[in-house]
């Protein structure tokens, strides 16, 4: 599976703009292979002000994202703010070129940020289906907890996407590898770059790991789309030869 990433600068709440700058890009782009990947909450940067850039599920920009899986022939998937029952929801949602849509609402909110007076948590772990591959979906403050993200449904790629600031990047980079390691699975991190209205800075470091943890792809600090091909038959191969999925430990996520 041919799968891509952009990384890029997002402008602060203002989902016109933004959708417009990930157009040019995809625009710009010969191929863009089976899956492409946007940052957490790329219609507007991480903003605590839901209220202003919120969407609903038949929203412009989910429908702009199925218009644009349609034409390319590709997956999409990113996070934004979604407007549901009342609820605002920091929502990964997961295009399928025909137009379904699977969804994850983050579970682990940021308090540090007030995240959670912001936004209603998510309950349940979300494992999409495309094509041959188990996807699981993820979000940024996600990444800081092991259990909930354990591979005990047999996925073979772990997708967290991110506004991940300077100060920690560290954590981003040692726990990203770390995930790809102990769930024996491809690993795609995508995070922002720029400056965001809270004067923080975000330093990118988006990559794709495989399951000994070790890089295949990474943007460092550059804008623009990055591409590699994912092989299931060697990830299946290596589980043959290092089996050590099958000792894991099973835990019951309680929602």
């Amino acid at each position: 599976m041919k799968v891509s990433f952009l990384q890029i600068p997002l402008v602060w709440e203002n989902p016109v703009k933004n959708r417009n700058v990930i157009q040019q890009w995809i625009q710009s782009t010969n191929d863009l292979g089976d899956l492409l990947v946007l940052p957490e909450m790329f219609t507007s940067g991480f903003t605590m002000h839901p209220e202003k850039v919120a969407e609903t599920m038949q929203g412009e920009t989910i429908q702009w994202m199925k218009e644009l899986a349609s034409t390319y022939e590709i997956a999409i998937t990113g996070s934004l703010v979604i407007l549901e029952d009342t609820h605002f929801y920091n929502r990964m949602v997961f295009v399928h070129p025909n137009g379904k849509i699977d969804y994850y609402n983050k579970r682990h909110l940021f308090k540090m940020a007030g995240e959670h007076q912001s936004y209603t948590a998510g309950r349940l772990p979300m494992v999409v289906h495309y094509h041959d591959w188990k996807i699981c979906l993820q979000v940024c403050y996600d990444l800081r907890f092991p259990v909930f993200s354990r591979n005990t449904q047999d996925y073979d790629l772990l997708i967290y996407v991110a506004n991940w600031p300077a100060p920690r990047i560290q954590a981003w980079e040692v726990l990203l590898r770390a995930r790809a390691i102990e769930n024996q699975c491809y690993v795609i991190g995508v995070n922002r770059i720029g400056q965001d209205a809270n004067q923080l800075n975000y330093p990118g470091q988006s990559a794709i790991m495989d399951a000994f943890g070790n890089v295949v792809t990474e943007a460092i600090a550059q804008e623009g789309i990055f591409q590699t091909t994912l092989s299931l038959s060697s990830l299946q191969e290596i589980r043959k030869k290092l089996p050590f999925l099958q000792d894991r430990d099973v835990f019951i996520i309680q929602s």
